[in-house]
């Protein structure tokens, strides 16, 4: 589990972020200017900031200065999206610049890539009696290694990194078979059976009636 301080003014986007963190997996703290961020800092120890350039009481860029002191990886997490801030955000030293609206399989793709990076992510994940190797790719259930196709093995990652959230077939079919919703569904119907018996997780891989699946575990 790692430590993730989401640095955000408006509460709303803030609570919502951290929602997707924990159910992710993650243990979050929040701090809402940068003077509160600093002094969060001194007691939470993160692995990893979000943080956005308008607070009020000083820019990103000026706290990523102080945050980077830290060695701590920081994502900016910006409405602004000029070609200019950009630049400037990676320049000063942001492993990665996300522009708001977002969606959230895309933040958490991203946080991991960094936390990757900086080898602050296990490449171990635990879930439901699965041992799940990342950089080997490799699932073994009960210590027994299981067999899956790659894409197999994308759908499991997918469902991982949106536990306890509802996907359409839509929304599968597009970010684990890469290409737009083509009346191909049943794609996904076949793949979800099979990691269902394979993994032993009919019970966790609910069918959401008429829209698609969740994998329900616990936080």
């Amino acid at each position: 589990m790692e430590n993730i301080i989401i640095i955000e003014d408006d509460p709303a986007i803030s609570d919502l972020i951290r929602l997707n963190l924990e159910l992710a997996g993650h243990n979050c703290r929040q701090a809402y200017s940068g003077q509160e961020a600093l002094s969060v800092f001194t007691d939470f120890s993160p692995d990893l900031a979000l943080l956005d350039i308008t607070l009020p009481d000083m820019e990103g860029y000026k706290l990523l200065e102080r945050l980077k002191q830290s060695e701590v990886p920081v994502i900016f997490l910006t409405a602004r999206n000029a070609l200019a801030d950009k630049v400037k955000g990676l320049k000063m030293g942001a492993d990665d610049y996300i522009v708001k609206p977002f969606e959230a399989m895309e933040l958490l793709a991203r946080i991991e890539a960094v936390l990757r990076r900086y080898g602050r992510k296990s490449d171990r994940v635990e879930c439901g009696g699965l041992e799940i190797y990342l950089q080997e790719r490799t699932v073994k259930r009960d210590g027994v290694p299981v067999e899956l196709t790659m894409k197999e093995y994308e759908l499991l990652l997918l469902l991982l990194h949106n536990r306890n959230k509802a996907l359409s077939r839509e929304k599968i079919l597009e970010l684990v078979w890469d290409y737009e919703y083509s009346g191909e569904t049943r794609t996904v119907d076949i793949h979800i059976q099979k990691i269902r018996k394979k993994l032993g997780w009919e019970d966790r891989i609910k069918t959401v009636y008429k829209f698609g699946y969740r994998l329900e575990v616990s936080p």
